[in-house]
């Protein structure tokens, strides 16, 4: 049950769509850290549904590629995600059944140029080439509980980070839940649970791994700007 560097995996929907969502700020950690800043403009307020981000097609890559930074780019921030793969098309779908729209879970690091701003991201801070790495994709069935999850993030071989999928201002199925009330997710669609606090970040020449525990480990590398990325994007259609 391994994706290939062609995108495809050993049971439905077989292949990725291309289109990956992610969410800010929904690790409470990470919104907390906000502070006072989250009631002043541009937030006003806390966000009252999930705020969306989508990595394109470009960004998309397999486990092993090389993202290359951008020249006025030192580093990129590691995100280490839970990825959700959507199995059947999923809209209002309610929070208890949520988790019938899914067909399995896999590792995504989504690169990103570090910012200070959560409203509206620029898309040059999201949409590298290359900065959305995809990991191995793992049945549903041998995942019990995805909120429950460690992750370890490596640079060079040492731990910078250790967290897990938990603490979620929306865990999984009420994450699903509030999505498919105003959008329609379709087969082969990734959904990013979001990036934990405090994530570290890793230069040009570094290489970044990422575990996450049922789900295994994610391994890829980042380049100069002037080196070639090699990066091999994963092929979303049949």
């Amino acid at each position: 049950m391994v994706m290939t560097a062609a995108g495809a995996f050993g049971f439905a929907p077989y292949r990725l769509s291309g289109t990956v969502y992610g969410v800010l700020l929904n690790h409470a950690p990470a919104l907390a850290a906000l502070g006072d800043a989250v009631h002043a403009a541009p937030y006003k307020a806390p966000p009252k549904a999930p705020v969306l981000y989508i990595k394109p097609r470009n960004t998309l890559a397999a486990a092993g590629s090389r993202c290359a930074l951008p020249a006025d780019a030192p580093a990129l921030q590691v995100g280490a995600n839970l990825g959700i793969v959507i199995g059947r098309t999923a809209c209002r779908v309610a929070e208890a059944d949520a988790l019938s729209v899914v067909a399995g879970y896999a590792i995504v690091d989504d690169l990103s140029v570090p910012h200070g701003s959560f409203y509206r991201p620029s898309v040059r801070f999201k949409a590298l080439d290359g900065s959305c790495v995809i990991g191995p994709v793992r049945p549903r069935a041998s995942v019990p509980d995805p909120d429950a999850l460690a992750v370890r993030v490596f640079v060079d071989g040492e731990l910078v980070q250790r967290t897990d999928t938990g603490a979620r201002v929306r865990p999984l199925a009420k994450l699903l839940a509030d999505l498919t009330d105003f959008m329609t997710l379709a087969p082969g669609d990734i959904v990013l649970t979001g990036t934990a606090a405090d994530a570290p970040s890793a230069r040009a020449g570094q290489r970044i791994a990422i575990e996450i525990d049922g789900l295994g480990r994610l391994e890829h590398a980042l380049a100069a700007a002037d080196e070639p990325a090699h990066s091999h994007a994963t092929e979303p259609h049949a």
